[in-house]
């Protein structure tokens, strides 16, 4: 029972959420679509989080899809020692770089929050879900190792069965608690996006690697 609610119901009702949430949070204020930044108030701390966190996050989730996505060549890559060694430390590094970063920036959002309202509740629980999803990666990093390779045969076949529309719970329920705690989590934040400053992912300006140069020109005369 337990083991269908959370990983066959959840999965498909998170993202249902954040696409009907998503379209109606972009009918009713499109305006909203963005991280709504407060730079202007620390943009020191704020680099250097915003570095360490996207850089971390990035290469972390970017090695997750990877696996998922091209699976036969992953397994292949992760079946030399040496290189699963070699993924395995450059993912705990990173690990720990996001939760650097994330900790810097919760700092920060604590010491502008009494200068700027932009931080509503379901931010401070999304940033409250990002730093457990973290530390539970940094915690089956060091505490369930060589996860690059048994992750190809556990989640990736359940993550396949759920686009399939055929969900097959038996690949993740013998999993570690941590793991599967990483992975409805994983969930979790998908349906928090859409009503959180996380919704700024899906607005990236990709257009601009393609878009013509701009002409910048000056009107203004220089005063003397």
């Amino acid at each position: 029972m337990w083991n269908t609610l959370l990983f066959a119901v959840i999965p498909y009702l998170a993202v249902a959420i954040a696409v009907v949430g998503g379209i109606a949070r972009y009918r009713s204020d499109r305006f909203s679509y963005s991280s709504q930044s407060s730079q202007f108030l620390e943009s020191r701390s704020l680099f250097w989080g915003s570095v360490f966190w996207h850089y971390g996050i990035l290469a972390i989730l970017a090695a997750h899809l990877l696996a998922v996505m091209f699976w036969d060549p992953w397994s292949v890559l992760v079946g030399d020692p040496n290189r699963l060694y070699a993924l395995e430390v450059v993912g705990l590094a990173l690990s720990l770089l996001a939760l650097a970063g994330l900790g810097i920036l919760i700092v920060r959002r604590l010491a502008v929050r009494r200068v700027t309202s932009v931080t509503t509740s379901l931010d401070w629980v999304l940033l409250a879900v990002l730093a457990v999803q973290v530390v539970l990666g940094v915690w089956i990093a060091l505490g369930y190792r060589w996860g690059s390779d048994w992750y190809v045969y556990t989640v990736v076949p359940w993550l396949h069965s759920l686009v399939k529309l055929d969900p097959q719970v038996q690949y993740v329920v013998s999993l570690p608690v941590v793991v599967k705690a990483h992975a409805v989590l994983g969930f979790g934040l998908v349906a928090l996006f859409p009503f959180t400053r996380l919704v700024h992912v899906v607005t990236y300006p990709v257009t601009y690697l393609w878009r013509s140069y701009q002409l910048v020109v000056w009107n203004r005369r220089p005063t003397r």
